[in-house]
């Protein structure tokens, strides 16, 4: 069942279609649209799969008056936004565990997105960047780094835009347009310990480890190698997106810094975007073995958003540094709590595997 997320956003569509109506035509001014050109069949039976039958035409158009996001795992989602397709981070999970996520490599680039955002350029980020580039013909964004990483990978000239460089000030704006959205990137920390906040004091988060993954999905050699040789890919920076579309916002950030420490100017950019619809959050990070979810929290608050979506939590890598999200609900609940009510975002969770390519639970109405 699509998402309807409160009356604004429903008011902002009838207003719009309002309008349309009341703009005066007379024969022959408007010339008859040109025809959309074909998708090949296997895309559109991706799109499908990936965003639901109801949703995507026969051609393969996403209807236009939608958000569909479709979790791959980590912090990569397949995004169709007002018709639009693409990709927030290019990575499905593998490693630890193999064909754990119903989808590969190449049926991801079959959806053919337009873009591919960056976050960071870490493995569990970034990994696939480059082929699904390469396959799709999408052109990637992020910092130059970031570029210059999915490029390595692709192996070949793709198209890139670059946000700025590694080296920027965090908090670091940039506002552009991009697939008919507008779109505003902020430069932001990388997850890290921090030294424990005693004006704050948190316990160490450390989710018990839960094998259920690598006992029903144990990993192939190529997929271990593969994660081993790229481990020490570089972060690049970390990039933040709030895009929007016909009044509707969404924000993601795929890591959450000790803003508190290195930069409170991070907090501060964030809030003076307009406030976000849906936010996806990254919920798991270096910082929670100092300061629990400390961090998290300072991103949701500043955030202010009317729904927010829980990522980067999920069995995704080794025992202890990841878990199933089952293990990170309940002090992810708690954290939110100490957000006062009246701006405290309502939640809504995923689980994994549970909600790994499951447009429905995440389909708004614009």
């Amino acid at each position: 069942m699509d998402q309807p997320l409160g009356r604004r956003a429903l008011l902002h569509a009838g207003v719009a279609a309002g309008a349309t109506a009341l703009v005066p035509t007379t024969a022959g001014a408007l010339s008859a649209p040109a025809p959309r050109r074909a998708l090949p069949r296997r895309t559109v039976l991706t799109r499908q799969k990936f965003f639901g039958d109801r949703l995507v035409a026969r051609d393969g158009a996403v209807r236009a008056d939608r958000l569909v996001i479709s979790w791959l795992g980590c912090t990569t989602y397949a995004v169709a936004f007002g018709g639009k397709v693409f990709l927030l981070d290019a990575w499905l999970p593998r490693g630890i565990h193999s064909g754990r996520v119903p989808t590969d490599v190449e049926e991801i680039a079959d959806l053919r997105p337009a873009a591919i955002f960056l976050g960071h350029g870490h493995f569990d980020h970034a990994r696939d960047s480059g082929d699904i580039a390469r396959l799709s013909g999408a052109k990637v964004f992020g910092t130059a780094e970031h570029c210059q990483i999915a490029t390595t990978l692709a192996g070949e000239p793709i198209r890139t835009r670059a946000l700025g460089q590694e080296s920027d000030p965090l908090g670091t704006v940039h506002r552009f347009r991009a697939l008919g959205m507008g779109i505003t990137a902020i430069r932001h920390p990388h997850s890290e310990p921090a030294t424990p906040d005693l004006s704050d004091p948190h316990l160490p988060l450390l989710p018990v480890p839960d094998l259920t993954a690598i006992l029903t999905h144990p990993p192939r050699l190529e997929d271990l190698l593969d994660t081993l040789r790229h481990l020490r890919d570089p972060e690049g920076g970390a990039v933040m997106y709030q895009f929007r579309h016909r009044g509707f916002r969404l924000l993601w950030n795929n890591s959450v810094g000790p803003v508190e420490e290195k930069a409170p100017e991070v907090p501060a950019a964030i809030r003076a975007l307009p406030r976000s619809d849906v936010h996806l959050c990254a919920i798991q990070g270096f910082g929670q073995l100092t300061n629990g979810m400390r961090d998290v929290r300072s991103y949701a608050d500043a955030a202010r958003a009317r729904l927010i979506v829980p990522g980067h939590h999920d069995d995704w890598a080794v025992p202890v540094i990841a878990t199933q999200a089952a293990g990170y609900r309940k002090p992810f609940e708690a954290e939110l709590a100490k957000i006062p009510a009246r701006r405290r975002p309502p939640m809504r969770w995923m689980s994994d595997p549970e909600h790994y390519l499951r447009p429905k639970r995440l389909t708004f109405k614009l």
